[in-house]
């Protein structure tokens, strides 16, 4: 579904991202992993052409994207859930789970699955996304991100600041979406148990480089912990 190859980033004399390349596979979660500072966000950030790379290539879904606008990406089906949540906080929950919609027909409808995926919710419609839970907040991110149906799904570091049980639900949520087999999910995560719990595949970053990657159920073996260990 996104394969990414050879790609180069700068942010003006510093290279930030350094030849890589990766493949995130239908019906699978590729996860991504290393400390602050390697790269991670700014690779994500590339994928969606939020910021621009100097060279390599980026093909989803079977076509270059590399020179899309994001909203093209948006719009070709890919869906990102940004470090932060970046919900519109003075927009009630249906009205945040609407711009998810914003470049389909007016009349099309939020999906009923976000509220079974996502129960609270339905509970909060009327509520403002200020007013909601850091926890909340990223269930609505995410809702919102699925709500156009995407076919790949990038989550930077969503159990960053969210109370336990519901990393739990999250974590339910990615899997049961991964284990459909209609989309490819990328996962860019600190937290390295529930990273662990939920990868198919791996890739570990430093300097702006991928050092390490493999299969999740190696991961442990391969002594990825202490790679990302802080």
């Amino acid at each position: 579904m996104l394969s990414v190859k050879n790609i180069h980033q700068y942010y003006g004399g510093s290279h930030i991202l350094r030849d890589v390349s990766f493949e995130a596979r239908l019906g699978k979660v590729t996860v991504l992993l290393g400390r602050n500072g390697v790269g991670k966000t700014t690779l994500l950030k590339s994928l969606m052409g939020l910021v621009p790379i100097k060279s390599g290539s980026i093909e989803f879904d079977g076509a270059p994207v590399q020179k899309r606008t994001p909203y093209e990406r948006a719009r070709a089906g890919m869906g990102f859930v940004p470090q932060g949540r970046e919900i519109f906080a003075r927009l009630t929950v249906e009205e945040n789970l609407r711009m998810g919609l914003a470049y389909k027909s007016g009349s099309t409808p939020i999906p009923p699955e976000l509220y079974e995926l996502f129960p609270v919710l339905k509970q909060m419609l009327n509520r403002r996304g200020g007013d909601l839970s850091g926890g909340q907040q990223q269930q609505l991110a995410i809702a919102r991100a699925l709500a156009p149906k995407p076919k790949l799904l990038i989550l930077d570091e969503p159990t960053e600041g969210i109370q336990p049980s519901i990393i739990k639900d999250i974590g339910r949520v990615i899997r049961m979406l991964a284990d459909r087999g209609d989309m490819a999910i990328v996962l860019c995560e600190q937290y390295y148990d529930f990273a662990q719990e939920l990868a198919d595949d791996y890739l570990v970053m430093e300097r702006g480089e991928v050092i390490a990657r493999g299969l999740g159920k190696d991961m442990e073996a391969q002594g990825v912990r202490q790679l990302v260990a802080i």
